[in-house]
Parts: C-alpha cells; sequence; structure tokens
C-alpha cells in the first residue's frame, strides 16, 4: 500500500513537502515517483526515484523547483516542492513498480493522493 500526506494550501512562491509511505509490500527495491492530476487535465508524471535513491527524473515543468528524496530503508519517500506555483495545484498521487520506464508511465501501485493548493 501506498499513502501520501503533506499536501495542502500555499500561496506562489511558497513550499511543500509530500511524503509517501509505501507499506505491507517489498517496496525497497522498486522504483517510486509521483504523478498530478490537476481538474479537466489527465494525470501527469511528476518525478520518481530508483529503490537506492541515487537515480532520479523529473518533469521539465518541475525541474529546479522540486526535489525527490527517499529514506535509507526505501520505505518512504519524499517531494520537496519549492517556488510553487499556481499550476502547480493538483492531486499529488504516490505510485510504484519495478523499474524506472513502469512508473513514468503510470505504476502498478498507487495511493489514495494528496491535494496540493497554490494559490496567486
Amino acid at each position: 500500500l501506498l499513502r501520501e500526506s503533506g499536501g495542502g494550501s500555499v500561496q506562489a512562491g511558497g513550499s511543500l513537502r509530500l511524503t509517501c509511505r509505501a507499506a505491507g509490500r517489498t517496496f525497497s527495491s522498486s522504483v517510486l515517483g509521483w504523478f498530478r492530476e490537476a481538474p479537466g487535465k489527465e494525470r501527469e508524471f511528476v518525478a520518481a526515484v530508483n529503490w537506492s535513491g541515487a537515480v532520479t527524473e523529473y518533469a521539465d515543468s518541475v525541474k529546479g523547483r522540486f526535489t525527490i528524496s527517499r529514506d535509507n530503508a526505501g520505505n518512504f519517500i519524499f517531494l520537496q516542492m519549492d517556488n510553487l506555483e499556481v499550476e502547480d495545484s493538483a492531486v499529488y498521487y504516490c505510485t510504484g513498480d519495478n523499474g524506472l520506464r513502469e512508473v513514468k508511465q503510470g505504476g502498478r501501485f498507487w495511493g489514495q493522493g494528496t491535494r496540493v493548493t497554490v494559490s496567486a
């Protein structure tokens, strides 16, 4: 199971940190990542991190502003979001799968999502 937390409301230019807890399955060797879905838009890839935390990938829209990381045990991932923009408002979902390609396409495992609202 994947469970997200940390969403909320913030003004543009502010920061939020999302957490995804991976439990109930051996996710420590899996790739984990984040997607987001804004009203009226398709769910889109945001960022992903491999099992060790050494390999990360980001969507162009968040590069330089968001940072994905992973704890040593591999059961938590974090998304540090800085310099937030109104366009970042969405429900953010944690996802996981065996490989990076699979996660970037939308993994097999999903959390319930956490809402981020950025106001001007």
